[in-house]
């Protein structure tokens, strides 16, 4: 079973049904101990990374979350997902902590001319490791969905999986252990974030 953290302002039913359609069996779930049967965990994203923070220190499923990655069970985060397994954003002057998962900020795309912000929409990876369990059968270039304004910044180079430049480069996906995480939307990078889901899904399945 693959539990789905639902904080309130996720997205949710996008990342359901795609887990759904890669054959996975998906609980949704609200509560600390929900997690303890799990066998994998997705933490979607939308929204403001306090947000997300406060409604999972809420929730407490921040430390819950925490205690799972350790654990050494799969846990994939999913943009603001993603955000939120690090130290701390500039977001909207944010004053949440983030789960501390990795070290380093999230930081705002620099305004350049002609560069919209957010990025919306279709952009490329570049696979950086190529023995990261995700990416099998996803080559370089790849394209896959993006929504956002803000981005992580690892201070370890070492758990970058995938770059992908919009006005400059940027982390787009990092991997260490048993947690993965990515900026951008499988649920919504059709074939490609579908492989991505599966990949994941059969983690579960070693």
């Amino acid at each position: 079973m693959i539990a789905l953290i639902d904080y309130g302002s996720g997205n949710l039913r996008s990342a359901q049904k795609a887990l759904l359609k890669v054959g996975a069996e998906v609980q949704v779930v609200r509560r600390p101990e929900e997690l303890t049967e799990a066998e994998a965990v997705v933490l979607p994203g939308v929204g403001a990374f306090d947000d997300c923070l406060n409604a999972l220190q809420k929730q407490e499923m921040l430390e819950a979350s925490r205690k799972y990655i350790q654990s050494g069970r799969p846990f994939l985060g999913i943009c603001v997902g993603y955000q939120a397994m690090f130290e701390k954003s500039e977001e909207f002057n944010s004053c949440a902590a983030g789960m501390g998962v990795f070290k380093g900020s999230v930081v705002r795309f620099a305004e350049q001319p002609g560069l919209k912000i957010p990025q919306i929409g279709w952009n490329q990876i570049d696979v950086a490791q190529t023995d990261c369990p995700l990416y099998r059968g996803i080559p370089s270039g790849s394209y896959v969905y993006f929504v956002h304004s803000f981005f992580p910044q690892p201070v370890d180079a070492s758990i970058v999986a995938t770059r992908t430049t919009y006005g400059q480069p940027f982390a787009s996906s990092v991997w260490r252990d048993n947690v993965y995480a990515t900026q951008f939307h499988p649920e919504k990078s059709q074939k490609v974030g579908l492989q991505l889901l599966k990949n994941f899904v059969d983690l579960v399945k070693r």
